[in-house]
């Protein structure tokens, strides 16, 4: 009989307040894994129990609570009182004597909480889902990044760090893991929160604390060095390993540092992303330098404590891959590995598996945990909402033709991917191989700044040969240069002030279908390259269901969806002529057939969905 243990961050009270998710543990390996927010249709479900993710874990293998062994919580409230001082001192800053009277009773009940009754809220919550509750256990936030980044990393022995803007009471940890398991070697107490710090900026550029830091760190190479800034900046941060923030940091939220950066650089913040001055592109070049230069700094310092050259990350900050790079290609470092689901989302998988030894735990290779749909289901949906589609005879071979030949294309195939990458089961695809082809993406499928890069999915074997440095890069974590001679060939996918990429490599054992779809590109065009974002419109989640790709396919300027084995397209005089393929042939692969009708099934054109399936 098995063993089943679930593992679940919730976003509530005591337990943060963005990215839930939930894992189902099967003999200590994940088999399911979701973020409440493919399923609520909210970016990050701030505030949010999930209550959908925890029922998709128990559907997958068709469990009740009481086949459930243990039930694991990331996060063990009761430490939040080594800060208790900080949360009293932020009460007191709050305006008026009747604001900083309810701040203090609100600290006063959530301490009680901490101490005395620390599940009692989820044990409720649970009970509306299933009875009896399973017994649940605590896991310390930190120790739960840490685990997620150490356990399946491969490594013998590493340096750990967990880096996020704040667990219970800790912000940046040290950690040496080797076949024991991991043992905290330094602490960076909140509010000393480089999570935090780079909140702050992203905040004062115009973009949402947790949500825009990834967009400062892309906008950041179209900065320059910039005296005045970075002397400024300075004058709040302390560099080094023994790195202080606190000046901006030392209240939660962003309120308190956003002011003291409108008050030194006399320059209010911008209250709306968009259209960047050179100003403010050095304000993020700069803002990326000190991170950086801090966490090289930690690095270099510990890992000469810790005896290994190997470095794993975890914590919100990780999925900073200009970050990772540099720790990459530091000379004291050995090898890298980065969790994929770097931020609170991945803590479920830390939590499973911090009690197991290291030795146990598979190297991560993909993170295809999510649900997925057979082909019965996908065909049931289209032809119930009397939707029209092909089944081309070799699908991947007609779907590369098409994107050889300009088509945008969405692709649902296989299980949803866990972490905010899409990674070859929910992604919008197109030829990497021009500048037009990143342009059309931005502008007429995901409403975006034009500025923003995209990122490439290249054949593993490909790597050496388009990256500096190439070498298996499954998670699309990690940022590399690409060797010149190459660059002309990824015009689409490489950032255009500082030709660097972050690619995500594949094997054919990791996702065999996308992987045949690549290797067919590649001989359509010579070219094992293609461009790769998430499935989603600007501001929604991933898509996570059949519906939602149909619905977000008629939404956006996409001209081909893959659904399953099944293909959608659209008219050519949809799309202004932008498509380059005459739309009356379509090519199975073996030979041209100048009709649609063999690939098709009850119609050859769409051009409209029935309403009921886009509620």
């Amino acid at each position: 009989m098995s063993d089943y243990r679930l593992a679940f961050k919730p976003a509530i009270g005591l337990y943060g307040q963005h990215d839930p998710s939930a894992v189902l543990f099967e003999d200590g390996t994940p088999v399911f894994g979701i973020e409440a927010e493919r399923l609520t249709r909210e970016k990050h479900a701030p505030e949010t129990f999930p209550t959908g993710a925890i029922e998709a874990c128990l559907e997958f293998r068709d469990l009740e609570f009481t086949d459930i062994e243990t039930i694991l919580l990331p996060y063990d409230p009761s430490l939040r009182s080594r800060i208790r001082s900080h949360y009293i001192t932020d009460a007191l800053q709050a305006p008026g004597l009747a604001r900083k009277l309810s701040a203090l009773e609100e600290t006063v009940v959530s301490e009680c909480q901490s101490r005395f009754a620390p599940t009692r809220q989820v044990e409720r919550r649970l009970a509306e889902i299933d009875t009896p509750v399973p017994p649940i256990e605590l896991r310390a936030h930190h120790r739960c990044h840490a685990a997620s980044a150490f356990h399946p990393s491969g490594f013998d022995d590493a340096l750990v760090l967990t880096l996020d803007a704040k667990g219970e009471y800790d912000s940046t940890v040290v950690w040496r893991g080797d076949s024991r398991g991991l043992t905290r070697v330094r602490t960076y107490e909140h509010p000393n929160s480089l999570g935090l710090f780079f909140a702050i900026i992203t905040e004062y550029l115009g973009y949402r604390m947790f949500n825009g830091e990834g967009k400062v760190m892309g906008l950041a190479p179209y900065g320059e060095e910039n005296p005045d800034i970075e002397r400024t900046l300075r004058t709040f941060v302390d560099s080094g390993a023994n790195y202080d923030v606190t000046s901006l940091t030392k209240r939660w939220g962003t309120g308190h540092g956003i002011e003291l950066l409108e008050n030194a650089f006399d320059r209010p913040r911008k209250e709306t992303p968009g259209e960047f001055d050179q100003w403010e592109k050095d304000l993020a070049y700069t803002a990326q330098k000190l991170l950086e230069e801090i966490v090289l700094d930690i690095v270099r310092a510990y890992v000469g404590t810790v005896n290994s050259g190997n470095v794993a990350l975890a914590g919100g900050v990780a999925l900073n891959c200009k970050l990772n790079k540099r720790i990459r290609e530091a000379t004291v470092v050995d090898e890298t590995f980065i969790q994929p689901v770097a931020n609170d989302a991945g803590l479920a998988l830390g939590a499973g598996w911090s009690d197991q030894k290291p030795s146990s735990v598979e190297r991560l290779s993909t993170v295809y945990l999510g649900p997925g749909y057979d082909r019965e289901e996908i065909e049931s949906e289209l032809q119930m909402n009397k939707i029209d589609y092909a089944e081309p005879d070799h699908l991947e071979r007609y779907v590369a033709k098409q994107l050889a030949d300009g088509a945008l294309v969405g692709w649902f195939r296989g299980r949803t991917e866990m972490g905010p990458r899409a990674l070859g089961s929910r992604s919008i695809l197109a030829d990497p191989r021009t500048a037009a082809s990143r342009d059309r993406v931005n502008r007429f499928v995901k409403h975006r700044e034009e500025w923003r890069p995209f990122a490439p999915s290249m054949l593993e074997e490909a790597a050496e040969e388009y990256l500096v440095d190439g070498q298996p890069a499954p998670f699309m974590v990690d940022a590399f240069d690409v060797r010149p001679e190459k660059a002309g060939e990824l015009e689409a996918v490489i950032h255009p002030s500082d030709g660097s990429t972050r690619p995500q490599t594949v094997r054919a054992d990791q996702n065999p279908q996308y992987h045949r779809l690549i290797s067919e590109f590649e001989s359509v065009t010579g070219v094992p390259v293609l461009l790769n974002t998430s499935f989603n419109d600007h501001g929604e989640p991933i898509v996570n269901t059949p519906t939602e790709a149909v619905k977000d396919f008629y939404g956006m300027g996409l001209d081909l969806l893959v659904l399953g084995d099944y293909v959608l397209e659209k008219s050519a005089q949809q799309f202004g002529g932008s498509r380059r393929t005459d739309e009356s042939t379509i090519d199975t692969g073996d030979e041209t057939q100048e009709t649609q009708e063999t690939l098709t099934r009850d119609a050859a054109a769409v051009t409209s969905p029935d309403e009921h399936l886009l509620q």
